[in-house]
C-alpha cells in the first residue's frame, strides 16, 4: 500500500534530525508583479491543497522569511494555524480564497492585535504558478493609460478622415492633365454615419427653452422676407438697398 507523500517541513519534524536553517535571505519588495515562480519537480512529488499550499509558496522569492508563519514552521505549528496567529504581532500570511487544485490566493498582512490588521499585498497560485497580484493603484493607472491611448487613437482617426473629407487640392484642380481618378473621394457612408450619430445625440439633448418675451410696448421689425409675399401682388420688385456708407457714388465736391 502506498504511503501518501509528506511535505517537506513534516518529514523534517518528524524525524530524528532537525531542519537545517532556511539560507538568510533579504525580505522581498514590494513590487514583484513583473516575476513569476513554478516549481514542477515540487507539483510532480506534492499535490496542491490547503495543508501543503503554504510549504509551495514558502519555497518562492515571494515568501518573507521574517513573518510569523515561518516561526510557527519553527516550533512544528501549521503556519496557518488562525488561533496561533492571532497572538502574535508582526508581518504574517493567511490564506484567504481557496478553489482547490486551482487557484489560492494568500494575503501578506500586519497584525498589531488579536482583532487588527493591516492588508499589504496579495498573492494568488494558478495552477501552480504564483504571481504577485497588482495594487489597486497600478490598475486604474494602466487602465486610465489604456483608455487614453484609445481615445487619442480614436481623435487622430476623426481627424484624418475630416482633412480627407474637406481636402482641396488647389495645385491639382489648375493642372487638366492629371486624371479625376487621382483625386480625393469622398466617402458618403462616413458623412452618413456622422450625420447619424450627430442626429441621434441631438436627439437625447433636451429641447431649447423658448426665447424671452418682449418687453411692454416693444413692436418687432418686421423682416424683407416677411413683406415679400405681399410686395410680390401689388408692386413690382425693388431694387437691393443702397448702403448708405459704401455705395453714394464718387465724392461731391461744392463748388465755389
Amino acid at each position: 500500500m502506498a504511503t501518501p507523500p509528506v511535505a517537506p517541513s513534516q518529514a523534517a519534524a518528524g524525524g530524528n534530525f532537525e531542519a537545517p536553517p532556511p539560507p538568510a535571505m533579504q525580505p522581498p519588495g514590494t513590487d514583484m508583479t513583473g516575476i513569476c515562480f513554478r516549481d514542477q519537480l515540487w507539483l510532480n512529488t506534492y499535490p496542491l491543497d490547503r495543508n501543503l499550499i503554504f510549504d509551495y509558496f514558502a519555497l518562492s522569492p515571494f515568501y518573507d522569511w521574517t513573518c510569523n508563519n515561518e516561526k510557527l514552521r519553527m516550533q512544528s505549528i501549521h503556519p496557518l494555524d488562525i488561533s496561533q496567529l492571532s497572538k502574535m504581532t508582526g508581518i504574517e500570511y493567511m490564506l484567504s480564497e481557496v478553489m482547490e487544485p486551482h487557484l489560492f490566493i494568500i494575503r501578506k498582512q500586519k497584525r498589531d492585535s488579536a482583532e487588527k490588521v493591516t492588508p499589504m499585498l496579495a498573492y494568488y497560485i494558478l495552477d501552480g504558478s504564483i504571481y504577485q497580484a497588482p495594487q489597486l493603484c497600478n490598475v486604474f493607472a494602466a487602465r486610465v493609460g489604456r483608455a487614453l491611448y484609445y481615445i487619442s487613437k480614436a481623435f487622430t482617426t476623426a481627424a484624418s478622415k475630416l482633412e480627407k473629407i474637406g481636402y482641396v487640392d488647389t495645385e491639382n484642380e489648375s493642372e487638366t492633365s492629371e486624371p479625376k481618378g487621382g483625386k480625393e473621394t469622398i466617402d458618403f457612408k462616413e458623412v452618413k454615419r456622422v450625420d447619424h450619430i450627430l442626429a441621434s445625440l441631438q436627439r437625447k439633448l433636451p429641447p431649447a427653452p423658448p426665447p424671452p418675451p418682449f418687453p411692454d410696448g416693444f413692436v418687432p421689425p418686421t423682416t424683407e422676407a416677411e413683406k415679400e409675399p405681399e410686395n410680390q401682388q401689388t408692386a413690382e420688385p425693388q431694387p437691393p438697398a443702397v448702403d448708405p456708407i459704401i455705395d453714394q457714388g464718387p465724392a461731391k465736391r461744392m463748388k465755389f
